[in-house]
């Protein structure tokens, strides 16, 4: 078993890169790959706990693109860490994060909530501060009983506290991983919220076009017949199948390393066609 998709607290999961790997390895995956978001802060962590605990780690990230009615996330994986025109991408990202979170804590104030960025920031706990940080603080000061309902009620999209963020066009986001030698790959396609199988398929018509080079068609909220559906899509436009739980620790229960709700079990096939598909042999 593999899992291709997960955060640390480089992002918005709960344990730290060299934790995340050591859980890997107590659960008995034979590879993993570090996928946070707009960052590869966790990377260089990761690897080196990887190497110390003779367990194969993939680096890769995680990247918002735009897309009207639904959301759309590109995932990346074995790009040059090192290549600057990358670095310089994914700095604009991240900034564009921290430009954002003043707008919210403004929102939330305005509502009458006593909340300010020191409050979340310490829920990142130095890493790079995403809604789920805001959820915790609002949890924690008792504003909310749940974080699903933090976001249910304040900061999911179209609610009081939402504030969008940039984002690049699929191409742009797409270009970015592949210009730095990495495979870029749609992440679970569900959440594109598709209106039909054929809606789908023409932005994944669309997206080859663009150099996309895989399909997340394992995925802890995927259904059997999603699966399915997406392994079949991937085969007909002649892309890797991919898959990950999206684990990010106790922020989203239910979801576990490797077997996600209990549903996934991803051959290590998927990286082996992977490594294979950019040079990268065993």
């Amino acid at each position: 078993m593999i899992d291709l998709h997960t955060h640390t607290t480089a992002s918005d999961g709960t344990l730290p890169p060299a934790d995340l790997v050591a859980c890997a390895k107590k659960q008995g995956l034979e590879a993993i790959a570090v996928t946070d978001h707009d960052t590869i802060a966790g990377v260089a962590q990761a690897l080196a706990s990887g190497a110390a605990e003779a367990m194969e780690v993939v680096p890769g990230i995680e990247i918002s693109a735009e897309f009207p009615g639904g959301t759309m996330h590109i995932l990346g994986y074995y790009f040059n860490t090192a290549d600057e025109r990358f670095s310089a991408k994914i700095a604009e990202l991240q900034k564009a994060r921290a430009d954002r979170n003043p707008k919210i804590i403004a929102k939330l104030q305005a509502l009458g909530m006593r909340i300010a960025m020191d409050d979340v920031a310490a829920e990142a706990g130095g890493g790079q501060v995403g809604r789920p940080h805001f959820a915790q603080a609002l949890l924690k000061k008792g504003y909310v009983k749940t974080t699903k309902e933090a976001f249910d009620r304040l900061l999911a999209k179209g609610c009081p506290a939402y504030c969008e963020k940039f984002r690049f066009p699929p191409e742009e986001a797409i270009a970015c991983i592949s210009d730095a030698g990495g495979i870029p790959v749609l992440a679970h396609p569900s959440s594109l919220n598709c209106s039909d199988a054929r809606a789908l398929e023409k932005v994944v018509e669309a997206m080859v076009g663009q150099g996309i080079r895989g399909i997340e068609a394992y995925y802890s909220d995927h259904s059997s017949e999603q699966t399915r559906q997406y392994i079949a899509l991937a085969r007909k436009h002649n892309l890797l199948v991919t898959g990950g739980s999206d684990f990010h620790g106790a922020t989203i229960k239910g979801v576990s390393l490797g077997s996600g709700r209990g549903n996934l079990n991803i051959p290590y096939a998927c990286l082996a066609a992977m490594r294979e598909a950019i040079g990268r042999h065993a």
